[in-house]
C-alpha cells in the first residue's frame, strides 16, 4: 500500500495545496473538484494532498470564482504548481517537481494518484517525467479524464460538430459554450485535449505506466444518441469509452480496470448547471469513492 494518495485536478481547475491538516480555511478547502473526495480519505484515515493548481503560471491563494476559495494556509512555489489551461508535459513536470517535493517534505516513498478530468493526463506526464527518480507511484486512477479526446477538444479540432449533438438540448448547449469557454481558458490545454492529439501522444507513452495498476472511471449522463460513439453517451465533457480508455492500446495501458457510471456527470459544475445533486458529480458520489478505495486497495 502506498504511503499517501495525491489528487490531481483537471484543465481550468483552480486547486490550493492542502495535506491531512491543513486546506483552505474559507470556501471548499480543496477546490470545487476534490473536496469531498479529500475529505473522503481524511475521514477514513488515509494521508492525502491535493497538488496546487491555477489558471495560468502562479500560485494559488485564493480561487474567486464559482464555488472557490480563501485562506490559504500553505502556498506553494510557481515551480511546483500546475497551469491548468497549459500544454499536457508542461503540466507533467509542474507535478512531478511537487511529488519530489512532497516525497522529501514528508518522508514519502511512494504514492497512489488520483486524477480527475485532464488531472489524469497530468498525473501520467508527470509518472514519465520521474521515470525513477523520485516517488514510487504504486497506483493511477482517472475519473472522467480524456483519455481518447473530449468534447471541448474534439469540436474545436473539427472531429465532431453541432450536427453531432442530434438536436439534444443539453449538449446542443455544451458545444455552443464550448468555443467561447476555450478561447478564454486555454493557453494549450484546448488543443491537446482532442482525440486526433491523444492518440500520437498516448503512442509517445507507450511504456510509461508498464507495472502501474490504472483504474478508468467513465460516466455517460448524456445519452440521447449512440452515434458518433466519439460523443455519445458522455458525462458533460468526455464521453463514456474515451473516461474508460476502451480504445487505448494495451502497448499504452497494460494494466486497466473499467468502470462506468451511466447517470453521472463530469463534475459538480455540470451537476448544478442541469440540476442535479452534487453526488451525481464524479468527484462527489460515494459510490464512485468506493470504486476508488477498491482500485487503490484501501
Amino acid at each position: 500500500m502506498a504511503d499517501a494518495v495525491v489528487l490531481v485536478s483537471g484543465g481550468a481547475a483552480v486547486t490550493p495545496f492542502t495535506d491531512p491538516e491543513r486546506a483552505a480555511a474559507t470556501g471548499l478547502a480543496a477546490g470545487n473538484t476534490m473536496t469531498a473526495l479529500r475529505a473522503h480519505h481524511l475521514n477514513r484515515g488515509v494521508p492525502v494532498f491535493t497538488a496546487p493548481a491555477r489558471i495560468g503560471a502562479g500560485t494559488v491563494e485564493r480561487d474567486a470564482g464559482w464555488q472557490g476559495f480563501d485562506d490559504v494556509p500553505v502556498v506553494l512555489s510557481d515551480a511546483v504548481t500546475i497551469n491548468a489551461v497549459g500544454r499536457i508535459d508542461d503540466a507533467g513536470v509542474s507535478l512531478a517537481a511537487f511529488l519530489r517535493w512532497l516525497a522529501a517534505e514528508q518522508g514519502l516513498a511512494s504514492l497512489d494518484l488520483i486524477g480527475h478530468s485532464m488531472g489524469g493526463l497530468f498525473s501520467r506526464a508527470a509518472i514519465r517525467e520521474l521515470a525513477g527518480d523520485g516517488p514510487r507511484v504504486e497506483h493511477l486512477v482517472t475519473l472522467g479524464t480524456p483519455w481518447d479526446g473530449s468534447v471541448l477538444g474534439d469540436l474545436i479540432d473539427g472531429e465532431i460538430s453541432e450536427s453531432d449533438a442530434q438536436g439534444d438540448p443539453a449538449t446542443l448547449q455544451i458545444l455552443a459554450e464550448a468555443r467561447p469557454y476555450a478561447a478564454a481558458n486555454s493557453e494549450g490545454a484546448a488543443a491537446e485535449v482532442s482525440r486526433r492529439y491523444l492518440r500520437g501522444w498516448n503512442d509517445r507513452h507507450a511504456g510509461v505506466l508498464d507495472g502501474i495498476p490504472v483504474t478508468a472511471v467513465g460516466a455517460g449522463y448524456f445519452a440521447a444518441s449512440a452515434e458518433p460513439a466519439q460523443l455519445w453517451p458522455h458525462d458533460g465533457l468526455v464521453s463514456l469509452t474515451s473516461g474508460r480508455a476502451d480504445h487505448v492500446p494495451s502497448a499504452v495501458l497494460p494494466i486497466v480496470e473499467r468502470h462506468t457510471f451511466d447517470d453521472h456527470v463530469h463534475s459538480i459544475f455540470f451537476a448544478e448547471a442541469f440540476g442535479l445533486p452534487w453526488e451525481r458529480a464524479l468527484t462527489w458520489d460515494p459510490e464512485v469513492f468506493a470504486v476508488v478505495d477498491a482500485a487503490l486497495g484501501r
